[in-house]
C-alpha cells in the first residue's frame, strides 16, 4: 500500500478514536481543556522545534503579508457571493458568515498534517504566515464587529481604544506568539535546537510529539453537527474551499518557480479551518445586546458555533487529501478546474431554488384565482 495512503489511514483512525471517546466527554469544559493543552502547550512546542530546526531568511517576512492579503481577498469574495447562496446582505447570518469564512485556524487543522507530511520547515513557514492571519482575526474583525454594533446602537459612549489595547495585549501574550519571538531571537544570534541544553531539547521534543494525536482526537470529540444547518454550512464550506483553491492556483501560476514543499504550503495553509476568534468577537457583541434585552440583531452566535464545529473536520480531511496526493495537487490548472467545479456545485442549488420559488408562487396564484 502507498506510504502516504497508510499515513492518511492512520490519521483518520485517530479521528475515529476521538469519535468513540465522545461519550466519555461529559461536559464542554473537558473538551475545552484538551483544546487549551493543544493551543497553549503542544502547538507552541511544535512551532518552536520547527523554527529552530530550519533556516529562516529575511525574505520570509512576505509570508504574513501574503496571508493577510488572502484574508482580505476572501472577505471581499464572500461579500459578493454570499447573496447568491441565499444569504441576504444586512442580515445577522450574512454578518456572521462574513466574519467567519475568511478567518483561518491553522494550528488545529493545518500544522499537524504539515508536520507529518512536509516536516519542520513547512511548519515554520506556516507559523510565520499565521502572524498576518492573527492581525486579521484579532484586530480587523474585532473593529468590524464593533463598527456594526455602534451602527445599531449609535448612542453608546463606550471607547474602543481600551478594547483594542486589550486585543493587542492578547496578541502579545498568546503562547504561540511568545514562542515565535523567542525562536526568532535564538535564530538571530545563530542558535538552533542543537545549541539548547539537552534536557530542554528533550522536554520540548516530548511535548511537540503529542501535537498531532491530540489535535485529531480533539476533532473527533468536538464535532457536533446540527442537521438543520448542515446543508447550508456544507455548501458554504464547499464554496470557501473552491474559492481558496482558485486563489492558490492563481498565486502558483504567478510564482511557478516555488519548491514542492512551498507549493503544497500555498495550497493547504489557506484551506485551514475557520478561527475561533471571530466567534469570540460575535459572542462579545451578543453579550452587549443581551444587556439591552435585544437578541441576535447583529450576529447569529449559534450559526457561528456550528460553522466552527463543521469546518474543523472538513478542512482537516481536505488538507489530508491534498497532502496525500502531494505535488500533483499543486498544479495551477488542476487547482483552477477543481476550484471552479466546487464553486459551481456550491452555488448551483441555491440559485436553482431562487429560480423555482417565483415560479411556484405564480402557480399558486393561478390556482387560487381559478
Amino acid at each position: 500500500m502507498n506510504i502516504a495512503l497508510q499515513k492518511a489511514i492512520g490519521l483518520l483512525a485517530l479521528i475515529a478514536i476521538g469519535l468513540l471517546l465522545k461519550p466519555k466527554i461529559k461536559s464542554k469544559e473537558q473538551a475545552d481543556g484538551l483544546k487549551i493543552i493543544i493551543l497553549s502547550l503542544a502547538l507552541p512546542a511544535t512551532i518552536f522545534i520547527a523554527l529552530l530546526k530550519t533556516e529562516v531568511h529575511i525574505e520570509l517576512i512576505s509570508l504574513p503579508i501574503l496571508a493577510l492579503v488572502f484574508n482580505l481577498l476572501l472577505f471581499g469574495l464572500c461579500y459578493v457571493l454570499l447573496p447568491y447562496m441565499g444569504i441576504e446582505r444586512g442580515t445577522p447570518d450574512f454578518r456572521t458568515l462574513l466574519m467567519m469564512i475568511p478567518s483561518l485556524a491553522p494550528g488545529l487543522s493545518c500544522f499537524p498534517i504539515l508536520a507529518e507530511y512536509q516536516g519542520d520547515q513547512a511548519v515554520a513557514w506556516a507559523a510565520l504566515g499565521d502572524l498576518g492571519n492573527k492581525v486579521f482575526v484579532l484586530i480587523i474583525l474585532y473593529l468590524l464587529a464593533m463598527r456594526w454594533y455602534y451602527r445599531f446602537f449609535p448612542s453608546e459612549n463606550v471607547s474602543t481604544s481600551a478594547k483594542v489595547k486589550d486585543l493587542l495585549l492578547t496578541l502579545v501574550r498568546e503562547p504561540v506568539n511568545i514562542v515565535l519571538v523567542f525562536a526568532l531571537f535564538f535564530l538571530s544570534i545563530g542558535w538552533h535546537l542543537d545549541n539548547l541544553p539537552t534536557f530542554l531539547q528533550d522536554v520540548v521534543l516530548k511535548i511537540g510529539a503529542i501535537m498531532t494525536p491530540l489535535v485529531l482526537l480533539y476533532i473527533g470529540i468536538s464535532v457536533q453537527p446540527r442537521w438543520a444547518e448542515l446543508r447550508m454550512i456544507g455548501g458554504l464550506l464547499l464554496l470557501r474551499a473552491g474559492l481558496t483553491l482558485l486563489i492558490s492556483g492563481i498565486f502558483l501560476s504567478i510564482a511557478p518557480a516555488m519548491s514542492p514543499a512551498a507549493a503544497i504550503l500555498a495550497v493547504v495553509f489557506p484551506q485551514s479551518a475557520v478561527s475561533f476568534w471571530p466567534f469570540a468577537h460575535i459572542a462579545a457583541v451578543h453579550g452587549l445586546e443581551s444587556e439591552k434585552k435585544v437578541a441576535n440583531r447583529i450576529f447569529n452566535p449559534g450559526l457561528a458555533l456550528n460553522f466552527i464545529a463543521l469546518s474543523l473536520p472538513f478542512s482537516t480531511l481536505f488538507i489530508l487529501l491534498i497532502c496525500t496526493i502531494g505535488v500533483p495537487a499543486t498544479q495551477p490548472i488542476s487547482l483552477g478546474f477543481a476550484g471552479i467545479l466546487m464553486v459551481a456545485v456550491a452555488l448551483l442549488p441555491p440559485l436553482l431554488r431562487r429560480v423555482r420559488l417565483p415560479k411556484m408562487e405564480k402557480e399558486v396564484e393561478v390556482m387560487v384565482e381559478n
